[in-house]
């Protein structure tokens, strides 16, 4: 096979790969808060502390994956188009 038919192959594995986890689980962790939901802060006797809610995902810690929110405003646009 020629090193251009691989490449392609590769990257239609890796998509197909990344659509199934989509599907299968369309929410992933927050990425700056981690999942907790707050911001993790210290006292000042440097004891970990809750801090404040986590403007990113709201406090619930969970965000939608950029596949499924592409996803998601697609079949959108379809329907809105469709009606």
């Amino acid at each position: 096979m020629t090193p251009i038919a691989l490449a392609t192959a590769f990257l239609l594995t890796v998509t197909l790969c990344y659509a199934a986890v989509c599907a299968g689980s369309p929410f992933g962790t927050c990425r700056k808060c981690n999942g907790f939901g707050f911001a993790t802060t210290t006292d000042r006797k440097g004891r970990p502390k809750r801090g404040k809610r986590c403007r990113q995902c709201k406090g619930r810690g969970k965000r939608v994956r950029i596949g499924r929110w592409l996803f998601n405003r697609a079949q959108r646009i379809y329907r809105e188009g469709t009606r």
